[in-house]
Formats: structure tokens, C-alpha cells, sequence
């Protein structure tokens, strides 16, 4: 009886293991992406993003390739297991500067990098077993 509750134990920890690791790279992708397009259109200094850049936030254009190659690095650190949460502060941080920006200028468009980075730290708690043990959501009797 005991086996049976042990092998019932295990297969249920697994489970919610899988769900939690598909879960967690589920919401780390879609922060992800979004830095990719968005380090692209720096990269890339598409007219219309580059006219936003300079006209609307007052950022020099010159500086679009390096805040894209700093978007780049970041979101790479964050999709490798090893340096996700390395990754993970310095996405937030990119994150912070972008809704910053954005209030600054009283965009309502603020939203959109804040809930990136909810969504950022979702997905890493969830993927990240060690994240989860030192940042427990409820303590265990």
C-alpha cells in the first residue's frame, strides 16, 4: 500500500512539474518575442519606430542599435536555463526603464512593458525550481 501511495506521490509531483515548467515557458516566450521584435525595429531603424524614438521620447536616434543589442543580450541571457534569472533582473530592469519612458511622457502605453514584466517573472518562477524555493508563495504546515 505504502509503494502505491509513494508511486501515486511521485507521478502527481511530476505532473505538476511538467505543468509548471510548460506553463512557465508558456509566459517566458511572450516577453521574449516582444524584446526580439522590438530589438529588431531598433536594429533595423524601421522609419516610423526610429521617428516615434527620436520625436515622441526625445531619445537621440543614434542610440536605437545599442538599446537593441542591449535588448537582444538581455532577452538571450533570459531563454538560457543557466543565466535565466541573471536574464531575468536585467529584463525587469529593461522592462522598468520602458515604463519610465512611457510615464514619463504620460503614455497610457505604460502597461504594456509593465505587464511584459509580470509576465517575465511568471514564467521564470514557475520554469525555475530554485526561484520557487526562495520565493515561496505560501508556506508549507
Amino acid at each position: 500500500m505504502e509503494e502505491t501511495l509513494r508511486g501515486l506521490h511521485s507521478n502527481g509531483v511530476t505532473q505538476e512539474r511538467t505543468w509548471k515548467r510548460r506553463a512557465g515557458w508558456t509566459l517566458t516566450i511572450l516577453p521574449a518575442l516582444a524584446m526580439i521584435m522590438s530589438a529588431w525595429l531598433k536594429l533595423s531603424h524601421a522609419s516610423a519606430f526610429a521617428d516615434q524614438w527620436v520625436n515622441k521620447f526625445g531619445f537621440p536616434e543614434w542610440e536605437l542599435s545599442w538599446v537593441g543589442l542591449l535588448e537582444l543580450a538581455c532577452a538571450t541571457l533570459y531563454l538560457i536555463p543557466r543565466t535565466a534569472v541573471l536574464g531575468g533582473v536585467l529584463v525587469a530592469a529593461f522592462f522598468g526603464g520602458a515604463v519610465a519612458t512611457h510615464v514619463r511622457m504620460a503614455d497610457p502605453a505604460f502597461v504594456v512593458p509593465a505587464s511584459l514584466g509580470v509576465l517575465a517573472w511568471g514564467g521564470l518562477y514557475l520554469r525555475d525550481s530554485r526561484l520557487r524555493v526562495l520565493l515561496p508563495l505560501r508556506q508549507r504546515p
